[in-house]
Formats: C-alpha cells, sequence, structure tokens
C-alpha cells in the first residue's frame, strides 16, 4: 500500500502525508475491531482516503502519468486482495511488483520517443529545456548529453527496484496474519506507516543522487549555472516603480 499518488507541483506534501500514510494508518489501526467499524469496512475506509485524494488530485490537475496509474491500481489490489482475504504472500508479491514495473517501464522508455527520465527529472517544469538543449548543441554535447540520460535512467530505475525489495521485505516481515482479520488491518497499518522512513526516504535519496548527478552533468557539458538551469529559480526582472 506504499505506492501513493503522486502529489502535483505546488501541493502540500503535509497533505498528501496525511491522506496516504497517516489518516489511513490511522483508520485502520484504530477502527478495525468488531465493536467499531470492522475489518472489511475498516479496510475500505482506510483504501478510500488516497484512492480518493488520487482523484480529486486529478480532477483538479487533469493531469495523469504512468507512475500515478500504477498507484492507483496498487490501492485498488490492495482492496480486493483483502477482500478476497488473500495470503500475506500476495500482498507482499503485489508491493514489490508495483515499483519493480515502474522500473522496468523506465529502462524500456529509453528506446522510446519518450523517456520516463525526462518526465521525471529532465521536464520543462522544473529545468528550462529549451535553453539547456540550446547550449548542448551548440557545444556538440548531445551525444555526451545522451549518454549522461542514460546514466540517470539507471540510477532512477535502481530507485524502483530498491522500493521493489524494501516492499517485499516489509511485507513479508509484518503480514503475518489472515486477511480480513482485525489483526491484520493493523498489521497494514504498521505497514503503512513504515513505508515512509524504511521505504520512501532511502529511494528518495537515490533519486535525490540521480538528479545530482544529472545536474552536474548538465552544468559541465553547457557551462551553465543552477540559477540558469533551473526555471523556478531564474532571476525575475527587476519591478520599476511608478
Amino acid at each position: 500500500m506504499s505506492t501513493k499518488a503522486q502529489p502535483s507541483r505546488g501541493e502540500s506534501q503535509l497533505t498528501s502525508l496525511i491522506f496516504n500514510i497517516a489518516a489511513p494508518a490511522l483508520i485502520l489501526y484504530k477502527l478495525s475491531s468488531e465493536d467499531r467499524l470492522g475489518p472489511v469496512n475498516g479496510l475500505l475506509l482506510g483504501l478510500s482516503l488516497p484512492l480518493g485524494y488520487g482523484i480529486y488530485d486529478f480532477v483538479r490537475s487533469r493531469k495523469t502519468n504512468f507512475i500515478s496509474i500504477l498507484g492507483f491500481v496498487s490501492i485498488l489490489l490492495t482492496g480486493s486482495f483483502g477482500l478476497m482475504k488473500l495470503d500475506g504472500i500476495w500482498f507482499a508479491v503485489k508491493e514489490a511488483a508495483i515499483p519493480l514495473l515502474m522500473g522496468v517501464a523506465v529502462v524500456v522508455s529509453m528506446w522510446t520517443r519518450y523517456p520516463l527520465v525526462k518526465a521525471i527529472l529532465y521536464n520543462d517544469k522544473v529545468i528550462d529545456v529549451a535553453r539547456v538543449d540550446a547550449e548542448l548543441n551548440s557545444r556538440g554535447n548531445a551525444g555526451a548529453f545522451q549518454k549522461l540520460l542514460t546514466l540517470t535512467t539507471w540510477l532512477l530505475a535502481g530507485s524502483f527496484l530498491l522500493s521493489a525489495f524494501l516492499n517485499f521485505s516489509l511485507a513479508i516481515a509484518i503480514l503475518k496474519s489472515p486477511a480480513g482479520s482485525v489483526e491484520f488491518n493493523q498489521e497494514l497499518a504498521k505497514m503503512t506507516a513504515l513505508s515512509y522512513p524504511v521505504i520512501v526516504l532511502p529511494c528518495m535519496a537515490v533519486t535525490g543522487f540521480a538528479l545530482w548527478r544529472l545536474l552536474a552533468g548538465i552544468k559541465k557539458l553547457t557551462g551553465l549555472d543552477l540559477d540558469t538551469i533551473f526555471r523556478g529559480q531564474q532571476q525575475q526582472p527587476p519591478k520599476t516603480s511608478t
């Protein structure tokens, strides 16, 4: 259940953490007992928050991507597996399969017209792509940049592979009770709560290293500084007083 809807640019990370991790974990742990919602209703309510939040974010931004779609599918599979009362091993396989598919997609996309590394790291929302490309072409470094993108792609795929391993290991270690029981919901809550420090942070570190390596390479190949490379940090023209 650790694959979550990806927050859009400018969205509060705190809001994302609340709807994707904190609130579902509390519901699964506190409201799944028989004298409250029960395990089935507790599971459905707990999963409805990240599911509803993902739908809300899509309606608001009118944008989606491959990673968000897989996150949406992951939540649906968690609910379906829980209702079918499958063994914990199937949840572990599902938790590993989603980021593994992401990693494979990132690598395979290298041979397509739309490499995912560009959508995730080298995109026009963050980087002044037109300026960087122009500088690369003027210096004759377009070929070297493609090699840099290939290296960055493998680093990014490595972060998803790490996520798959950590997801599987965490699910195997925690999910011991049969699905459909109060204990299982509480274990799922524990796994959800631990997903951020155990899975998200290490994978963010690998992704951050990939981005740092990409930016360092761009600086070397173009001669541009970071203030110029980053679209959001370009200096604004001074305002004239009236």
